[in-house]
């Protein structure tokens, strides 16, 4: 059996197993693959003007918004400071086993100081920590004690229109008022 392809066509019995060689039995078990270049990308989602990305390990031939292999992180980018988190311990494993990122994700796992770590680089990594959020409530119940709880405005503001409208109307009666007490006056 020296053709490989024989081992296909030939039905296997005692004496041709014996006279195999390992690359008749891997071909005839192994599923074919093909190898499959993975890259690290952007994941885009949000509305129009709103993106938020998930930094994502992809097949290279998927769509930019396909089927991710794994989310590793996500980055917001219009918050103030940008929101950028990443999973280092899956973002080394994905880099270590030859992902290859994308200049974008580079430039996020730099600011994340996980290129750093891959690459054995000493150059800082800076992320900036968000601000904690503001406490509406406790700043809403301050405005209230220093006005003696009384609200100084209406909770819900009128149109513009009709404040307009209701501003003139009073006005007109308040004059004819001032008018006939003047006359009254002078008899």
């Amino acid at each position: 059996m020296t053709d490989p392809s024989e081992a296909f066509a030939r039905p296997h019995s005692q004496s041709a197993a014996s006279n195999q060689t390992a690359w008749d039995v891997q071909a005839r078990t192994h599923r074919r693959t093909t190898h499959v270049a993975v890259k690290i990308r952007l994941k885009r989602l949000g509305k129009i003007h709103s993106p938020h990305y998930r930094i994502v390990v992809m097949d290279s031939r998927v769509k930019r918004d396909g089927r991710a292999i794994e989310e590793i992180g996500l980055y917001h980018p219009k918050n103030d400071p940008s929101v950028i988190r990443v999973n280092s311990e899956r973002a080394q494993y994905w880099l270590g086993v030859g992902a290859q990122p994308t200049e974008a994700v580079v430039a996020l796992f730099k600011r994340s100081g996980d290129w750093q770590k891959f690459t054995g680089d000493t150059s800082p990594s800076g992320i900036d920590p968000q601000p904690e959020p503001k406490d509406k409530t406790a700043a809403f119940n301050k405005a209230l004690a220093e006005g003696d709880g009384a609200a100084t405005t209406e909770a819900i503001s009128k149109s513009s229109r009709k404040s307009k409208a209701a501003a003139a109307e009073p006005e007109a009666p308040a004059a004819e008022t001032v008018a006939s007490d003047d006359a009254a006056e002078q008899a």
